[in-house]
């Protein structure tokens, strides 16, 4: 497009360039006809007296000595009336200064402009026509010859834009005549094949490295708990041992959350089917009366309208499992946690800290928003991926208490 203000400069330099070289071609011929004039009056001295321009095309007006020492020869247009046409039409008069037998005497002379005015005028009409003509050859051209020669390029694009490495989905690489778009797509093709092997091993490594730690820690935990069971030991000895159980569970629990992850990530559950969220919530809250009860919190449900959903129930299970115990966790005792079920939408209202969480690190992987040794940092960044998989949005507000809201597409 910057070949449109280069046409437009072109134009105008064009134009004056032809304008002046007009001018140039009258200013020249009325010179011509001043020497003409000169020398008529060595034959005809009668015309010095010639003082109407409008008949002779010329006027000798007498002037002093020092006029015509100071006068200085110019050009100019002016309008003058042609009875003819009648009609002011363009002329273009000359100045000069002469001497004539001892007598001083400004020569003016003039000449039509008519035809030079129609030719600028032809020369407009041309000059706009051809801008008019190159500025949509430009727009065509860009339309269509380099729309279709940058096509395999936003084909590319288009597909990097929606491309998700998680779903292991094929990009198309477009062919092209092109050398630069041929190189593009090495380029591409060798950067996703990178990507998605990276990919692929790390879920791989973190679904090996989960498998093979449950059998040694299991094992470890049993034998300490045996040990504390068969051998007298002093209260520090007990202590030690205790603490060293508690991060063997915590680490069973967080190598659960890794495998399950994977699991998700890996599309490994796949099968679905309709869910009723009012019923299962209700078997959820059946399985944490107890922690209730023992931090003297109360779980209420609000349901207005029965809420269904396409999705697998085991992983279903678990996402509202670790919504309602970080509810539970979190809570302050002697509160009330109030789930809202409406037809396409599931929330949880607890009071805990009298503050918003930061947003960016509450569905982060390991970043905790509390100090409890117990958590793993995974359990709403499992809810998350459980619901992003389903296209299920998962939002946390606050308003005097905690929200974590699920919106479920409509379909």
């Amino acid at each position: 497009m910057l070949l449109l203000p280069l046409i437009t400069v072109w134009a105008f330099v064009f134009y004056y360039a032809m304008l002046n070289e007009i001018y140039d071609s009258l200013d020249d011929g009325l010179e011509n006809q001043k020497d003409i004039l000169i020398g008529r009056l060595k034959t005809e001295p009668n015309i010095i007296e010639h003082r109407n321009v409008k008949k002779n095309n010329h006027v000798f007006t007498p002037i002093n000595k020092k006029k015509h020492k100071h006068f200085k020869e110019n050009f100019r247009d002016t309008l003058i009336y042609v009875q003819s046409e009648d009609e002011l039409e363009a002329m273009r008069i000359y100045s000069s200064a002469i001497k004539h037998n001892n007598a001083y005497y400004k020569l003016d002379i003039i000449t039509s402009m008519v035809e030079e005015d129609d030719l600028i005028e032809s020369l407009i009409t041309y000059l706009l026509g051809l801008y008019v003509i190159l500025i949509l050859s430009i727009l065509i051209l860009n339309n269509l010859l380099l729309k279709r020669l940058w096509k395999p390029f936003y084909h590319l694009i288009a597909q990097l834009q929606t491309f998700k490495i998680e779903d292991n989905t094929p990009i198309t690489l477009p062919k092209s005549n092109i050398e630069e778009f041929k190189l593009l797509n090495t380029a591409v093709n060798t950067l996703l094949q990178k990507s998605t092997h990276s990919y692929s091993a790390q879920k791989q490594f973190i679904e090996n490295a989960a498998h093979e730690l449950q059998t040694p820690l299991a094992i470890t935990i049993n034998k300490l708990e045996l040990f504390l069971e068969n051998t007298p030991l002093n209260d520090k000895q007990l202590k030690d041992i205790g603490t060293a159980l508690d991060n063997l569970g915590r680490l069973t629990r967080l190598n659960k959350s890794l495998l399950l992850l994977s699991k998700i990530e890996n599309q490994q559950f796949v099968n679905v089917e309709t869910i009723p969220f009012n019923t299962l919530t209700e078997k959820v809250i059946a399985d944490f009366e107890d922690l209730a009860n023992h931090k003297n919190m109360r779980l209420q449900i609000k349901a207005s309208n029965d809420l269904n959903f396409k999705i697998n129930q085991d992983l279903a299970v678990i996402m509202l499992t670790n919504l309602v115990k970080n509810a539970l966790v979190h809570g302050k005792r002697n509160n009330t946690i109030t789930i809202t079920i409406q037809s396409h939408m599931w929330s949880i209202i607890n009071y805990g800290t009298p503050h918003q969480l930061d947003q960016n690190l509450l569905f982060t992987r390991f970043k905790k928003t509390t100090t409890n040794t117990k958590s793993t940092g995974l359990g709403l960044s499992i809810a998350k991926a459980i619901a992003t998989k389903y296209a299920i949005e998962l939002n946390y507000d606050y308003n005097d208490a905690h929200i974590f809201k699920l919106t479920f597409p409509k379909k």
